[in-house]
């Protein structure tokens, strides 16, 4: 949370006067800590210094908010900030109005207009003032027009050198231009410049984004190298939890087959164009996404491609994801994933890189990256279907070395996880006991345990031991596994 400073009133008001509530320790509203304390002058002098006296601030005592002002404004425009303060004025007592101002904050950071934001809470002055007013006043600093620099990024077990350039809040409503560059330990690079613009109301938080986008991976597990190039629109509308990605996205494609990759592969390679529309719907609750300790998170994705070029299919993927603490030191974690694909027409082709994979040290752990489901000649060519659950137990580390501090972004976690991938044809005059067959013949499992590290807020570190418990024959095991990422089960 950002820092609040409470001011003193020139014109004393009875905000924290001391009562016996106040100072009661059965009453849950009062709050004795130093940054919920008022500090005044005592009559009494030490030298030239005055004896400061605390007492508690009944936080929740009535308060509304008479103005509020924002500092620092130069390129961006009124509007767009007004419809984020809005909601400050409905505040009913202190508390509420120091908790929507935190909101606020969180939302102007959102724009993309400001580097630095402080916020500060005043009592009322003027002739206009309530009894019960505050002024609000948001002092901002903008961002330069031109910013950019380098930076290392992680993700799907890579990781990866960043350079970046943008142009923020261009037209002063938040808009902003941004290129990237990015060089992967695994070969792979990634050419982005898109275009951002936010449409803000006092409800409803929407952002467009259109892209064009060039990127090269290598899937030696798979044998075959992947090159992309395309262009993605992207609606995000985000009325609150629930947050909903409207995306259209065309792009050529080229597989191209490595010296040893099988004749399955070979016969996928080649370029093709694929154009697909995508909806991506996700409430997250949690109250962090490295180490959760509480709440849940909902996604669910649905891809319909075949709108141009020669791919189509329909793709439908499910995760969630649960979290709970009994006590303070043990946080359990229940994940689930799921996804199904199928064709919708035969002049159309499911090409290898659209199918489902599964296995690596944040997927289905003690499995290689890839190394579940159907393989031909050393080469791991996905599924159509897949499941993975997994369920975690995460503590501290012994004896809580560094606690509140560096000791913190370490957890211990023993887990079981296990899963399915294969391909299942699910047509109108089959035996569906034969699609269920996938959550029973041939499942794997597998348990062990080991250290993560938080990198930042955005990505995890595992060292870890696993024994695999269930196998099909085929599989690629792993016993000791270190995973890098943003994404786990």
């Amino acid at each position: 949370m950002g820092t609040v400073h409470a001011k003193e009133p020139s014109v004393p008001k009875n905000y924290g006067v001391p009562s016996p509530e106040a100072y009661s320790t059965s009453n849950k509203n009062s709050v004795k800590s130093n940054e919920a304390s008022k500090k005044i002058p005592h009559p009494d002098m030490i030298g030239n210094d005055p004896v400061l006296e605390t007492y508690p601030i009944d936080l929740h005592q009535t308060a509304r908010v008479d103005k509020i002002h924002i500092d620092g404004l130069m390129r961006t425009k009124d509007d767009i900030v007004k419809a984020q303060v809005v909601d400050l004025f409905r505040a009913q007592d202190f508390h509420e109005i120091i908790d929507q101002a935190q909101r606020i904050k969180t939302k102007l950071e959102t724009l993309g207009c400001f580097k630095q934001i402080g916020v500060t809470i005043d009592t009322s002055k003027g002739p206009d003032a309530t009894p019960d007013g505050v002024e609000v006043t948001f002092n901002v600093r903008e961002m330069s027009r031109l910013s950019g620099g380098i930076n290392t990024m992680v993700g799907n077990n890579e990781g990866s050198l960043l350079i970046q350039a943008k142009a923020p809040n261009i037209f002063g409503r938040g808009e902003r231009l941004q290129m990237e560059y990015s060089y992967g330990s695994k070969s792979t690079t990634n050419i982005n410049i898109s275009a951002i613009k936010p449409f803000v109301d006092n409800w409803l938080h929407k952002v467009f984004t259109a892209s064009v986008f060039s990127t090269t991976t290598d899937v030696p597990w798979s044998g075959y190298k992947e090159t992309d190039h395309g262009i993605l629109l992207d609606l995000a509308v985000i009325p609150g939890t629930l947050k909903q990605n409207f995306q259209y996205e065309v792009v050529y494609r080229d597989i191209i087959a490595a010296k040893q990759a099988s004749l399955r592969v070979r016969e996928q390679c080649g370029p093709t164009l694929k154009s697909l529309l995508r909806h991506i719907c996700s409430i997250d609750k949690r109250d962090d996404t490295i180490f959760p300790t509480s709440g849940n998170l909902v996604q669910f994705t649905s891809e319909l491609a075949g709108l141009g070029g020669d791919i189509g299919f329909m793709k439908y993927e499910l995760m969630l994801q649960s979290n709970w603490t009994p006590h303070e030191f043990l946080s359990f974690q229940l994940g689930a994933q799921a996804g199904f694909l199928s064709g919708i027409s035969n002049d159309m082709q499911i090409n290898i890189a659209d199918n489902f994979f599964l296995g690596g040290p944040m997927n289905l752990r003690g499995f290689a990256r890839r190394g579940c489901g159907p393989h031909e000649e050393g080469n791991a060519i996905g599924g159509n279907t897949f499941w993975a659950a997994a369920l975690h137990l995460y503590t501290p580390l012994p004896f809580r070395p560094g606690k509140n501090s560096f000791g913190d972004l370490f957890r211990l976690h023993g887990f079981i996880n296990g899963g399915n991938l294969g391909n299942v044809m699910c047509l109108k005059d089959c035996d569906y006991t034969d699609c269920l067959k996938i959550f029973t013949d041939n499942v794997r499992l597998s348990a062990g345990g080991g250290i993560a590290m938080r990198i930042g807020g955005m990505a995890r570190i595992e060292l870890n031991l696993i024994i695999p418990l269930l196998m099909a024959r085929g599989d690629v095991t792993q016993q000791y596994q270190f995973g890098i990422g943003v994404h786990y089960l």
